[in-house]
């Protein structure tokens, strides 16, 4: 499997937005937290994802830039954790919610547990 996050897999749809922060699950692995929300995606597509940082956090755009840039390369480097485990389609929102400056290997290693709570939290419910 190809690790790309393609366009298609953005989330830019502000209805599910709302639904997701109206509606949605959350999964947390400090500083990390996950918004998910089942939904139906036209052309089979399995999920969408949005990143965000806090101007609470970090004042200035480049920093924030930043922290979404390794967001999304961690997303996407261990997306097949999801992909592998997901039995419907799911929008998510991923969030870094600290002042602290954590390192990309760090906040790797919270995606990848992240994920995997995630995951958990899923099959509980459908069970």
């Amino acid at each position: 499997m190809r690790n790309t996050y393609p366009k298609h897999e953005k989330l830019k749809s502000k209805t599910t937005i709302d639904l997701l922060f109206s509606e949605g699950k959350s999964v947390s692995k400090y500083p990390l937290r996950l918004v998910f929300v089942p939904t139906t995606l036209e052309n089979e597509e399995r999920l969408k994802m949005g990143v965000s940082v806090s101007k609470k956090y970090f004042k200035k755009a480049v920093d924030r830039n930043y922290f979404k840039r390794v967001l999304r390369e961690t997303y996407r480097l261990n997306k097949s954790l999801l992909l592998d485990n997901m039995q419907e389609p799911y929008a998510f929102m991923f969030f870094y919610q600290s002042k602290e400056r954590l390192s990309y290997q760090e906040i790797n290693k919270k995606t990848i547990q992240l994920f995997e709570k995630f995951i958990e939290a899923t099959n509980s419910d459908s069970k």
